[in-house]
């Protein structure tokens, strides 16, 4: 499935095949998997009351996100026996950094998968701190889809059309709850994220399942059969913006909204298939060095990227970066029939 892929894409790219410490339940015992789980879950509720003590936005934005998400499968449940809850922390947050998109978005998406959170005035503050972010409409378009009120997404499509950018800011969720770690590492219990690397991983994992939106119901509106040319139009240009997105799986996505959109044997649908193609090859290319030879290291690797990370805000161009210290070509190879 094209959401399944587009997952797989991006937790490559971003070291996220899974948190420190962590394992799946399908590959271990199942016993040993709930005693993993629930150790790190033990670790990231001690990790979000130091973070919290600390009380800068980061901090407490760090803590949102540690204590949102569940351990396993990806689950996106918000704990209800612990105060303050993920929202309080992020709304806390948001308030001592009004103008942190990063945080913004967080806290939109934390909002956005709790069913009990009213989310329309969160949506509209977003708007406001990056009001050239097509993805910050992404929620209320999939409010709207869900209505199923056609006048209403033609809206927010057209809205969405004219943002200059399509960003979901992983790079820089990523750095900021890594720094908020290391800032902490002397108070933090000893279990889990322990180094550098440790940190890099597990908080990986962890944004994983609460920084990157689902695009179904973007896809959905898209592909609505009967829809009006004007929403194709829209659909087109917003797809195109989407490519250069700040996040692999947006960029995923906008190939895919644009391909189905053309016909499939016109030079402009060759076109994307090639850049998708190049795109996937980058990935897959620059995760080869995501795991150094030698294990000692790791850290130093990890600090390496960190860098990357935090001097380039896209994933992309993280990767390029990635291929061109190691002296690889940018592009695949041509494949000659």
């Amino acid at each position: 499935m094209v959401k399944r892929s587009l997952l797989i894409l991006s937790l490559a790219a971003a070291h996220a095949a899974s948190a420190v410490g962590v394992t799946p339940p399908a590959a271990a015992p199942r016993p040993l998997a709930h005693v993993a789980a629930d150790r790190f879950q033990e670790w990231r509720n001690a990790a979000a009351a130091t973070l919290i003590a600390r009380a800068d936005a980061n901090s407490l934005a760090t803590a949102a996100a540690l204590r949102y998400a569940g351990p396993r499968d990806g689950a996106r449940t918000a704990s209800r026996s612990l105060e303050p809850s993920a929202l309080e922390l992020a709304a806390s947050a948001a308030e001592l950094a009004p103008q942190d998109a990063s945080i913004g978005w967080l806290r939109l998406q934390l909002c956005s998968g709790t069913p009990s959170c009213d989310m329309r005035d969160i949506a509209t503050v977003m708007r406001w701190v990056d009001a050239d972010n097509a993805a910050a409409w992404l929620q209320t378009l999939a409010a709207a889809q869900k209505d199923r009120d056609p006048t209403e997404v033609d809206r927010i499509l057209a809205d969405m059309a004219r943002g200059a950018r399509f960003d979901l800011y992983w790079n820089r969720i990523v750095v900021l709850m890594v720094d908020a770690l290391e800032a902490a590492r002397n108070e933090l219990p000893g279990s889990y994220a322990a180094s550098d690397s440790a940190r890099l991983s597990a908080v990986s994992g962890i944004a994983a399942g609460e920084v990157i939106p689902p695009f179904a119901a973007l896809v959905e509106a898209c592909r609505e059969p009967g829809a009006a040319a004007e929403r194709r139009e829209l659909c087109l240009k917003l797809s195109k913006t989407m490519q250069r997105s700040d996040t692999i799986a947006a960029q995923m996505a906008g190939f895919s909204i644009e391909r189905h959109l053309l016909s499939p044997d016109s030079r402009e649908a060759r076109a994307i298939a090639e850049r998708k193609h190049v795109l996937e090859w980058r990935v897959a290319a620059a995760a080869r060095f995501d795991s150094p030879l030698l294990p000692w290291t790791k850290n130093a690797h990890a600090r390496a990227r960190l860098v990357q990370m935090r001097a380039m805000p896209r994933e992309e161009d993280v990767c390029v970066a990635i291929l061109r210290e190691h002296k690889m070509a940018l592009d695949p190879p041509e494949v000659h029939p």
